[in-house]
């Protein structure tokens, strides 16, 4: 194998959403990783959605290219 070729491959300590630390190997910088999403908060694994409001968004689309409303006579 070529010296210095290969990043520096050390042991981080990884800690997750729900407070669960654990030991890996890994090429970042640092000694440790705090995860914002895991499993316990994910919308995947939860089956949570959340909903953008796109309603705002057709009616901008509607009033921009939509057919014209059809106008009253008086």
């Amino acid at each position: 194998m070529k010296k210095d070729l290969h990043p520096d491959y050390h042991t981080i300590k990884v800690k997750l959403a729900d407070g669960t630390e654990f030991e890996t190997r890994s090429t970042m910088s640092g000694d440790s990783y705090v995860s914002e999403v895991d499993s316990t908060n994910h919308p995947f694994y939860t089956g949570k959605r959340q909903f953008v409001d796109t309603a705002g968004r057709v009616e901008k689309f509607n009033r921009r290219y939509g057919k014209k409303a059809a106008q009253t006579e008086e």
